[in-house]
Formats: structure tokens, C-alpha cells, sequence
């Protein structure tokens, strides 16, 4: 069988995708343009403690004109593929799920674990592709002894973003390529301009795609309204780690650990969440030396770059996008669990965030702090 070397492009209509479909293109290399068409931008606009504007979020509708007038310009056949109805559910919905009980998921790293790689895969399939290209910056390759495909950090470590993609598998990794892995951010947006893309200067999407604004409360509240379902009663005590009451909040979907702002609290000392409990509906706070812990566990874990170890590993573990991974010692305490003890206390350790571990630059696995 003659192998398919089309190559599907996953165009956001941002900058990095674009800059892609552009040097492969300049390569020779036979492609498709694909955008995933996610969420309705003017869906929840106007509701109460919503804004009437959509800019400057990812996958708006504006970034869909973007995707094609690239497309055009560089003259590829570009396809738009309405995947909301499984976005919904399989990101908005465990999102909300997750708020209300006291967590704070990352709906990025859901949407590209159970979403988007396997649509865009899909799809290019259908449409007579064999691989996808993506903007990430990560890069990836196949090691022969190992015998596995490797996730790594990006040559521009400011730009990483193999946080968000440690859910890969093995099959999707094999079928995916990351052309900007070796690049740094300002040599893609002057390869950009040289291609004549007029969005080469456009800003990075800083909003979640479906949360406007960043409140995450006021979303919760459209949203359910929307549904036709109230805003379930989580009201409860602001306590201190010792038990003492120390005022009353109106639902724990208003917060998250490391919070400082939005307490209503008067004190001698900056007061932080510490501690979320959904069952009795109290949020614990304390200063921010009471925020550190030495230790994680994760769940819903994925095995990268090496198979899940049977010994106590040592890797760096990453516990937020922006955090610098930290030394630890991972041992796997049950099916699908690992704990871990870091070296030195971290901040904030936040259940329903990634844990993701590193060896070195490459992605040993991840899971979801619990």
C-alpha cells in the first residue's frame, strides 16, 4: 500500500498554526487545513454578569476567518468541523462538575486528553490524511530501543506546553507532528511575515475559549441558568485549620486553593484558601507558609515516555502551567494512583490540576492531583 503523506494542519487562526500550514507548505508537503469549531462565542454573551464581547478568546469566530483567509492565502483546501456538541461534553460538563465539587480543573488539558487530538485524527482520516500538525510548541520523536514514542519540552521553554498535552497516547504521538518544537516564538512570527500572512504580529488568545471575562463564578451561574437548573446551594463556614468559624461564604464554586482576593475576612495577616471540603461545604484558610505541602497524589494517570514504573522514580513534577517543575520521589500506591514527596514543599498543590513528570526534558507521564 503507497503511504498517505497528506498531512492534516490543526488551524486555530492563531499566529503558531498558521506559521505551520505556511512551512509546510513552503516544504512541499501536501496538506489539509482543519478547524475545530468548539463553542458557540456568542452563546452565553449578555447573561447576567456576562459580556456582551467575544474578543481575544481561542477558537472565537473571528479566529475561524483567520484560519480560512490563511488557508487561501497559501491555497489549501480548508475544512470547518462543528465539534461542539462533544465539546460540551466532554469539557463544559466535567468542567462544571468538577467546580461545583470543590475542584479546579483545567479545561485545555480535558479538551486536548479527550478532544481534540482524537477529532483531528479522526477526521484527517476521513478526508484522506494520514498525520496532523498542530502550532504546540513540544516536540516529539520515536526511540527506537524504547520503543516508544517521546514527548519533550520545546526548544523555547517559555512558550512549553507539553503541560497541556500529557494525556497523549502512544498511537496519537505516532501520528502527530509539532514543526515548532525547535523554533522560538519571535523567529515563527518573522517566518510568518516572510510568508505574507498578515496575522503575523496578532496577539496570543489569553481567555478560555468558553469563559469569557475569567470568572469562572459568573460562567457557572449562565450556564446553569441556561440549563434551566439553579446554582446548587454549597454554602457554608470560612473556617481556620484549627476549626475556628470565621465568617460564612456563599458557595465553594467561588473558590480555589492559593485564592487570596474575594475571603471577605479582616485580619492581622493575608488569609488564603487552603482547603476546599465538598462535603460539609467548609473552605479552610490560613496564611501562606500553611500553603506549602511535601507531597501530591494523581489519578487517571498516563504513561509518555516510559511504562508505568514498578520502583520509586525520581522526576520533576510540574503542578500548574506556569510553575517550575519541582524535584520529587513518585511511587504508584495503587491501580491508576501514584503519590509523590517532593524534595522541597510546594505551594498550592490544587486538586483537579495536572501533575505532570518530567525526566529531563522528556514527559514521563501525568495525572490529575486529587
Amino acid at each position: 500500500m503507497t503511504p498517505n503523506n497528506t498531512i492534516a494542519v490543526a488551524m486555530s487562526g492563531g499566529v503558531d498554526s498558521s506559521a505551520v500550514a505556511a512551512l509546510l507548505h513552503a516544504q512541499g508537503h501536501d496538506l489539509i487545513g482543519l478547524t475545530l469549531q468548539l463553542w458557540n462565542q456568542r452563546r452565553l454573551a449578555g447573561r447576567e454578569g456576562m459580556p456582551e464581547s467575544v474578543q481575544g478568546r481561542c477558537c472565537s469566530i473571528d479566529d475561524v476567518y483567520d484560519a480560512r483567509r490563511v488557508a487561501e492565502h497559501i491555497g489549501i483546501p480548508y475544512y470547518l468541523v462543528n465539534a461542539q456538541d462533544r465539546f460540551e461534553e466532554e469539557v463544559v460538563r466535567p468542567f462544571v462538575s468538577e467546580y461545583l465539587a470543590g475542584r479546579t480543573p483545567i479545561p485545555c488539558t480535558l479538551c486536548n486528553n479527550h478532544l481534540k487530538f482524537d477529532q483531528l485524527l479522526v477526521t484527517a482520516r476521513q478526508i484522506g490524511a494520514d498525520r496532523i500538525a498542530t502550532g504546540h510548541y513540544a516536540r516529539n520523536h520515536f526511540d527506537a530501543q524504547r520503543g516508544r514514542w517521546i514527548l519533550s519540552r520545546p526548544a523555547d521553554r517559555s512558550k512549553d506546553q507539553t503541560y497541556f498535552l500529557f494525556g497523549l497516547t502512544q498511537e496519537q504521538l505516532s501520528r502527530t507532528l509539532f514543526p515548532l518544537g525547535e523554533m522560538q516564538k519571535p523567529a515563527v512570527r518573522e517566518m510568518a511575515a516572510e510568508q505574507g500572512l498578515e496575522l503575523a504580529q496578532k496577539p496570543d488568545s489569553q481567555e478560555i475559549c468558553f469563559i469569557p471575562g475569567g470568572s469562572y463564578s459568573q460562567f457557572l451561574k449562565a450556564y446553569l441558568d441556561e440549563q434551566g437548573r439553579e446554582l446548587p446551594d454549597s454554602s457554608g463556614e470560612l473556617v481556620a485549620s484549627n476549626g475556628d468559624v470565621l465568617g460564612h461564604h456563599e458557595g465553594i464554586h467561588g473558590f480555589t486553593v492559593g485564592q487570596r482576593k474575594g475571603l471577605g475576612l479582616s485580619s492581622p495577616n493575608p488569609l488564603y484558601v487552603l482547603n476546599i471540603h465538598p462535603d460539609s461545604h467548609a473552605v479552610e484558610v490560613g496564611t501562606d507558609d500553611m500553603l506549602y505541602s511535601h507531597t501530591l497524589k494523581a489519578d487517571r494517570l498516563n504513561w509518555v515516555s516510559i511504562p508505568q514504573p514498578g520502583e520509586p522514580l525520581r522526576v520533576a513534577i510540574k503542578i500548574r502551567h506556569r510553575h517550575e517543575p519541582a524535584m520529587a520521589t513518585l511511587c504508584v500506591i495503587g491501580h491508576d494512583r501514584i503519590e509523590a514527596t517532593f524534595d522541597e514543599p510546594q505551594r498550592a498543590i490544587t486538586p483537579g490540576q495536572s501533575a505532570v513528570f518530567y525526566q529531563g526534558d522528556e514527559v514521563a507521564g501525568g495525572g490529575w492531583i486529587c
